[in-house]
């Protein structure tokens, strides 16, 4: 029978809080209360330990073994809301702010399917399917934290989509070589057809000229998908606020950083600099007050 254990959840745990800080973008400030980075934080464990189970390269674990696992996992999730007793640890930790903030159950959900089409999807022909995988393994991460806030509405959840878009389209343009060695792209077929990248440009050591037009080409989509999402902040109040200019500052500083390095992202992934994201988050911040 598969099953995710407790040693195994402890040591996603650990992971989460080491990759939070490697993030393009502020997990939970360190100005928010402290209850309410205790909520950020039990989503992003959340998150994730289900991407792990979807992604982590275990030897020996096949597709179907991890898909049985986000089954098991999908199962908890259930029990959790049907207000049965759980066991789980990271359901053990979300669970206080599932009850506090009357979280749904479907972007949680969601997240878990977005994992399942991981093990049978690993191209994408259209931008508009990538978009479509967007809604499934990105957006639901805004909409939780907008009921963190109490501020989930369907009017911000529509921007807040736009938002998260467009920062996992960012980090999959700043991780093409990763995900090119997983046999994963991210990198619509349509758009590599038309800027003539060749499958053999994602396994080189530097990006063709070809491909750097390609991710500069996805980059601007992303930013235009930020912008349109950017009325988000105006239209939130309190820390919210605050919360979320840090994600929009995440993102742009994420794509100033691709435009640093040319466009080329092969030799390694492209990370923002702190201090780009801090000045971004004043501006998205002086900008809402304006």
């Amino acid at each position: 029978m598969v099953t995710t254990d407790s040693t195994a959840a402890a040591g996603a745990g650990v992971r989460a809080q080491q990759r939070a800080g490697d993030e393009n973008f502020p997990v939970a400030l360190r100005i928010l209360p402290r209850t309410t980075r205790r909520h950020l934080h039990a989503l992003y464990r959340y998150a994730r330990f289900v991407d792990d189970l979807g992604d982590e390269p275990l030897p020996g674990v096949t597709a179907a073994e991890r898909t049985a696992r986000l089954d098991a996992f999908e199962a908890q999730v259930h029990r959790l809301f049907d207000g049965h007793r759980i066991e789980h640890p990271v359901l053990c930790a979300l669970a206080p702010t599932v009850a506090a903030c009357r979280l749904p159950a479907g972007p949680l959900l969601r997240l878990i399917e977005a994992n399942r089409v991981d093990q049978i999807v690993t191209r994408y022909t259209t931008f508009e399917e990538l978009v479509g995988y967007c809604s499934l393994s990105a957006d639901p991460v805004g909409e939780l934290v907008l009921h963190v806030f109490d501020q989930a509405d369907p009017a911000r959840i529509a921007l807040s989509d736009r938002i998260c878009t467009a920062l996992q389209i960012a980090e999959h343009l700043q991780d093409v070589a990763e995900d090119h060695r997983r046999g994963r792209v991210y990198l619509p077929g349509a758009d590599l057809e038309r800027f003539g990248v060749r499958d053999s440009d994602l396994a080189a050591a530097t990006a063709s000229g070809a491909l750097r037009a390609l991710v500069r080409f996805e980059a601007g989509r992303a930013r235009d998908s930020l912008d349109a999402g950017a009325p988000l902040i105006t239209a939130l109040h309190g820390w919210a606020r605050a919360a979320v200019a840090g994600y929009l500052a995440g993102g742009y500083a994420t794509l100033r950083a691709l435009q640093r390095s040319g466009y080329d992202p092969l030799p390694g992934p492209p990370r923002p600099q702190r201090r780009d994201i801090a000045t971004s988050w004043l501006a998205a911040m002086v900008r809402s007050v304006g």
